[in-house]
């Protein structure tokens, strides 16, 4: 087997079999018997809403379980392929059969990510926040460039994308802003997301022109319906309300309709101003916060399991997950996976698949990287 052949099948390997870790393949296997028998039983039916659980969980399963045999049945049959070619001396049939490997390769990586998104909420829409660190404009800026990269990174994926909350900086770029990104697995692929990110540049609002370090963080969490139960006590609320501002004159409000939710036991803070109606802020808001105690929820669960869950409250200095290097020269780099580009132009327009899909798969191995910053 040629070389380029072997890292063909390499990749292959490595995607199926983090797929299969990620299933744990014996109970999958399993589960999706005992699933297959449930939807024959006549009775399934009298409860509604558990039958249509059971049926999104085996098509689910179905689908992972018969992509990794129909990848795994295609490479045998691309291998065998190549090695007649070999055997009979036809490079030809080589040459066909490396481009089957080829392209079977781009796909497991592809159906590896969807298989990586099984966990209780990655199907859902989600919510995005943007929070500019301290620096004043600089960080503003920089928070709005954020915000410019995921619009364009959800636009890129087919999905939908609505301001609910956009708080300019004083002079320039935005102090806080909400996106809701609506599409299916939203949530799944944006989750990893949430974090400190660090800019390095030359200042375009330093006259000196001096290299400046900002920071903004990103909170992902998923936008839930009535199947996720969350109790909230009214009592628990601060409920302020205000006059929206918003970048360039857009989605601004005459009246204060705008409505900022805390909860006070644990310190969230939510907003929406999308609407010029209160009573439709409000409602909005309630449901960030139901999310983001739901995801909340989640994160202390996966703490107790013993995955590292990273408190996203201090913004500064080695809470970050990736660095954006302008200048002197150009780099973005994932202090998590290690995954770096020369190409930051790119990322910041929303090139970030190749970070998430790294991230997710961390997920699951929990292997760790030591990676150096960059300056």
């Amino acid at each position: 087997m040629r070389a380029e052949g072997q890292a063909h099948i390499d990749r292959i390997e490595a995607a199926l079999a983090l797929v299969r870790q990620s299933l744990d393949w014996e109970r999958a296997l399993r589960r999706l018997d005992e699933l297959n028998a449930r939807v024959e039983d006549p009775t399934l039916w009298d409860d509604p809403k558990q039958a249509q659980a059971l049926m999104r969980e085996q098509k689910q399963l179905e689908s992972a379980v018969g992509t990794v045999n129909e990848i795994s049945a295609e490479m045998s049959d691309a291998v065998e392929f190549i090695e007649m070619g070999e055997a009979e001396s036809d490079d030809d049939i080589v040459i066909d059969g490396l481009a089957s490997l080829q392209k079977l390769a781009d796909r497991a990586d592809a159906d590896k990510v969807q298989a990586l998104l099984s966990g209780e909420a990655d199907g859902n829409d989600t919510y995005l926040e943007i929070h500019a660190g301290a620096g004043g404009t600089e960080s503003n800026d920089w928070a709005e460039m954020l915000f410019r990269m995921y619009s364009r990174w959800a636009e890129r994926r087919g999905f939908k994308v609505e301001t609910v909350e956009y708080q300019a900086g004083d002079q320039a770029g935005v102090k806080s802003a909400t996106l809701l990104i609506k599409g299916e697995n939203a949530y799944g692929y944006a989750k990893t997301e949430s974090g400190v990110h660090r800019l390095v540049r030359i200042s375009p609002y330093d006259s000196s022109a001096r290299r400046h370090t900002s920071f903004s963080s990103v909170w992902v969490y998923p936008v839930i319906d009535d199947d996720f139960e969350v109790e909230i006590n009214e009592s628990d609320l601060k409920i302020d309300t205000y006059r929206a501002s918003g970048a360039g004159g857009q989605h601004v409000n005459t009246t204060d309709s705008a409505v900022r939710i805390t909860h006070q036991p644990t310190g969230i803070v939510v907003a929406s101003q999308n609407d010029r109606s209160q009573h439709k802020n409000r409602a909005t808001a309630m449901n960030m916060l139901k999310a983001r105690l739901f995801e909340r929820e989640m994160a202390e669960r996966e703490a107790a399991a013993g995955t590292e869950y990273e408190s996203k409250t201090d913004i500064g200095w080695g809470h970050q997950i990736r660095s954006y290097v302008l200048q002197p020269y150009q780099m973005v780099k994932d202090l998590r996976t290690g995954v770096t580009s020369s190409a930051p132009d790119a990322v910041l327009d929303g090139a970030i698949d190749e970070y998430i899909s790294a991230a997710l798969a961390q997920r699951v191995t929990g292997e760790t990287v030591e990676v150096e910053d960059v300056e």
